[in-house]
């Protein structure tokens, strides 16, 4: 499954100091540890802590987080000062470091001891000068990270820590993402676009283009025995509406789909490409538009996009990712807003495309159909056909805006669908938080795209975290949203970062 991670764990980086003697010292390991294994054991964190050695000078906290970059299992860095460590030791290893860091602001007792409190308590129990110390060289270093206030033991704490391991692993994994572009943008398309060789630097994101005809020779090389076995599972796993045709003949469509599917994904996996993006207009030694093969490619974990478009496609892969680790996910998606319900007091958009949505999100089992398209290739194509789950997701978007890059993110409700028994494509229908007016109005004046990533199981808080390490601007859409608001943080967003742009 392309959604097999590395064994991914987060270290665990006390901060002391060599000031009160070994016995301090070695409470504050004891303390270090117990916190450790009650967080791993508490089932709020999706990946597993390990306890580094309290680190105590810049020699040894510069060893540490220059091998927490070269392992490639490490995903991120969890520091704490139990007691006082000068932060001029941290410099050098903070200027180093490369993974994403959490600045945990605890401290191991609950409750001030107040009928025993003594000097000695005080002088282990320091987090609270501690970690402002700690905070403060941060801050002068502008170095990105995330900060969890509360007492270790609290859920809403651990909870905390693993929403922001989800976002760390997506970061760590964007690094090394690849995108496969088989043919470029849409014609005269301006939201597709952007500037690759920035978003490598950024993101991490490698995008390479292909012609059709590669993808075309890997799809026509695979077997006939390979495509009988997985034509089967199709048939096993969906429901299978004939509506009137010959089985003979719609199965033959449908063994054209399990073609490209075979095809395509041996070539991702052959290259090593975790994302992939079809045009269209660009299908020249291809038989039917990639739709069923693409939605099981997203059911796979692969990101996807059409229409040459490179970002969603990264950013739907990342969204993967990131919710994998989340229990009970209830999916993500390519989306595309395609028309409105203007009716007051029913307003919603509906989402689809022309053959490509994730069957992850189906509420019920999609239905496997065979229709005719007539955009790119005219043929009787096979495809998935469902509506979405309901309840609150998340669509997320990247633009280029020339001189930076802004994350948008809008909450919406996915609400039931009335039956749409003429359009054979799986669709969903939002409404966009705070409603239409205002949550459609946010979107489009922050220049947001037509295709999504969305989420059911992502929050905007992970793509705060994400935004705010990558470095990059993010704008939230939510039941909150004004547009005077909106408009006056669109305009000092533009201020901050002409600044930052020539004062770097």
């Amino acid at each position: 499954m392309m959604l097999q991670k590395r064994d991914y764990k987060f270290w665990f980086c006390p901060g002391s100091v060599d000031l009160y003697g070994d016995e301090e010292i070695r409470i504050v390991t004891e303390h270090s540890r117990k916190i450790v294994d009650e967080m791993n054991q508490s089932g709020l964190v999706p990946y597993e802590i390990v306890l580094k050695p309290t680190l105590l000078t810049n020699e040894n906290i510069r060893k540490t987080f220059n091998a927490a970059n070269e392992d490639e299992n490490c995903a991120g860095v969890i520091a704490w000062m139990h007691m006082f460590s000068p932060a001029k030791s941290w410099m050098l290893g903070l200027k180093d470091l490369r993974k994403p860091l959490l600045h945990l602001h605890t401290q191991f007792n609950e409750e001030i001891p107040y009928d025993t409190l003594d000097m000695g308590f005080i002088n282990i129990n320091q987090s609270a000068h501690g970690d402002r110390e700690f905070a403060y060289m941060l801050a002068r270093m502008k170095k990105e990270h995330k900060i969890v206030v509360g007492h270790w033991k609290s859920e809403r704490v651990q909870k905390k820590i693993g929403d922001w391991m989800i976002t760390a692993i997506g970061l760590v994994e964007s690094n090394h993402l690849r995108v496969a572009r088989f043919a470029d943008n849409m014609l005269n398309v301006a939201d597709t676009e952007g500037d690759k060789v920035e978003a490598q630097l950024k993101f991490g994101w490698e995008v390479d283009t292909y012609t059709i005809v590669d993808a075309a020779d890997a799809v026509n090389a695979v077997s006939q025995s390979d495509i009988n076995i997985l034509t089967d599972e199709y048939y096993d796993k969906y429901g299978i509406l004939l509506e009137g045709r010959d089985p003979q003949e719609f199965r033959r469509h449908v063994e054209e789909q399990a073609r490209i599917e075979i095809g395509f994904e041996r070539f991702l996996e052959e290259k090593k490409y975790q994302a992939v993006v079809t045009h269209f207009g660009q299908l020249g030694g291809l038989k039917q538009l990639p739709g069923l093969a693409m939605q099981r490619l997203m059911g796979k974990g692969y990101g996807f996009a059409a229409e040459g478009d490179w970002k969603t496609a990264a950013m739907l892969r990342i969204v993967k990712l990131m919710t994998a680790g989340v229990k009970d996910a209830k999916g993500t998606s390519f989306m595309e807003d395609y028309t409105y319900n203007l009716v007051p007091g029913k307003e919603g958009i509906l989402q689809s495309h022309m053959l490509e949505v994730c069957p992850l999100i189906a509420e019920q089992k999609p239905r496997l159909e065979v229709h005719r398209l007539s955009i790119g290739i005219d043929s009787e194509t096979a495809r998935l056909v469902f509506t979405s789950k309901q309840g609150e997701g998340v669509a997320a978007t990247v633009v280029d805006l020339g001189n930076r890059f802004r994350l948008i993110v809008n909450v919406v409700d996915c609400i039931k669908s009335k039956k749409l028994p003429k359009l054979p494509v799986a669709s969903a229908l939002w409404i966009p938080q705070p409603n239409l007016e205002v949550g459609a109005g946010a979107w489009i004046l922050a220049g947001g795209t037509h295709h999504t990533s969305f989420s059911y199981d992502l929050t905007t808080e992970y793509w705060e975290d994400y935004a705010e390490i990558a470095g990059i601007e993010m704008v939230v859409i939510d039941k909150n949203t004004t547009i005077p608001e909106f408009k006056k943080e669109l305009r000092m967003n533009e201020v901050y970062y002409m600044l930052n742009k020539a004062l770097c």
